[in-house]
């Protein structure tokens, strides 16, 4: 029995071996991330005479280097929750002065302590790793896009105050945007009131048609008297508006085309896996949403059960009972997936705003959930803790 416990941290590791009772095999040692350095270490692991645990901590991307080397050369890894680690160092006492090597040797322990509660690392499949990444990034760039479009609008509102009101900016279904098609061409009131009515009415249907919009007139018509009532801030007339109208679109374009591109890619990869059919009939999951989810959530089969599957959520409230005390009002313990409590809200969303059949579960308990007096945004967040069940009990029936 023979205890690896690894402190990670960027470009680097700390390494302590240990044997139960307290035994040091190697006291602290660093370990730089190159292949010659990872090598050395495979190769004195491989040395040791005994059953070889290696236990890391989770720490974003920066354990991967060495926990996919150790992996290849087929050593039991097991890597931990961040906050299981601290829970076990409050729990123990120990830690109070905090070096590199006092943690690797915390981690040591830990691998003894817990020995036969360990659970070995299992990679995702290439697929699921790769929508995850993709899922992540896109998460990323959709941050970019709503500042460029904050920018854009505030631009416009020096412009063309108002008009962001009556036209939709970009659509994740199907990759279009109507306020910076627009407002590439009809950049100023200035513009648009050159033209009389009936002129800048012919326009818009026009360039509506060539870009493959509803061509309506009375759409037209209010813009016409917006910009007629409108009062801009800034001259059309100085030379940098148009200028910056137009670069404030570009951006945004080009950023709306690197999320298109990265959804696109996600569509792909989550047609390929056996589930995307179940997932993509459930209530509320439409193409865009279904591989952002299956993308977070990543193969079911690494759950346990759906309590598992909620509580990585961090949507599951944690019992509280003490005497004859038996907590009931609590709240979620958001311990877990930020970006998976996203993507399930605005689930739930999409389903109580567009409606289902009555014969949706979850629609009907989000109904239910409100009825009973919970404000709409729990009653989604109840809804949600169902879903997740739902979506754990049918997925699991595709790989059995």
């Amino acid at each position: 029995m023979i205890s690896v416990g690894i402190d990670v941290s960027k470009g680097k590791s700390m390494v302590c071996i240990l044997k139960p009772y307290g035994e040091v095999v190697c006291s602290p040692f660093e370990v730089i991330h190159t292949e010659q350095e990872l090598n050395a270490l495979g190769e004195l692991l491989k040395r040791l005479s005994g059953e070889i645990r290696v236990v890391m901590e989770a720490t974003g991307i920066y354990h991967l280097p060495i926990l996919t080397f150790l992996q290849e050369k087929g050593f039991f890894i097991s890597v931990i929750n961040p906050y299981a680690m601290k829970k076990y160092v409050k729990d123990n006492g120990v830690r109070g002065a905090k070096t590199d090597k006092l943690d690797s040797i915390t981690i040591a322990n830990y691998g003894i302590e817990k020995w036969y509660k360990l659970q070995e690392y299992k990679s995702d499949e290439e697929v699921y790793a790769e929508l995850k990444l993709l899922g992540r990034r896109y998460r990323h760039y959709m941050e970019l896009h709503i500042a460029a479009l904050q920018e854009l609008t505030h631009i416009l509102d020096y412009t063309m105050p108002g008009i962001k009101k009556m036209l939709k900016s970009w659509n994740e279904a199907n990759n279009k945007d109507k306020l910076s098609d627009f407002v590439e061409i009809f950049w100023h009131f200035d513009v648009i009131v050159a033209m009389n009515q009936d002129e800048f009415v012919l326009a818009y249907v026009q360039w509506a048609k060539e870009r493959k919009y509803h061509q309506s007139q009375s759409k037209a018509v209010e813009i016409y008297e917006l910009a007629t009532n409108g009062i801009s801030t800034l001259s059309s007339s100085t030379p940098s508006t148009q200028m910056l109208v137009q670069e404030a679109v570009n951006v945004l374009r080009t950023i709306d085309k690197s999320l298109n591109n990265i959804l696109t890619r996600m569509k792909e990869l989550a047609k390929s896996l056996p589930e995307y059919s179940v997932v993509r009939t459930m209530g509320g999951v439409g193409d865009v949403l279904a591989p952002k989810l299956i993308a977070e959530i990543g193969d079911i089969r690494r759950f346990h059960s759906a309590k598992a599957l909620t509580a990585y959520a961090g949507i599951d409230p944690p019992p509280y009972e003490s005497g004859q005390f038996v907590g009931t009002n609590r709240k979620i313990t958001k311990r877990g997936s930020s970006t998976l409590r996203k993507v399930g809200y605005e689930v739930m969303r999409v389903l109580k705003t567009h409606g289902e059949p009555k014969d949706c579960a979850v629609y009907q308990y989000i109904l239910k959930k409100e009825s009973e007096g919970k404000s709409k945004k729990l009653a989604k967040i109840a809804g949600l803790n169902k879903f997740l069940r739902i979506y754990y009990a049918r997925v699991s029936e595709v790989y059995q």
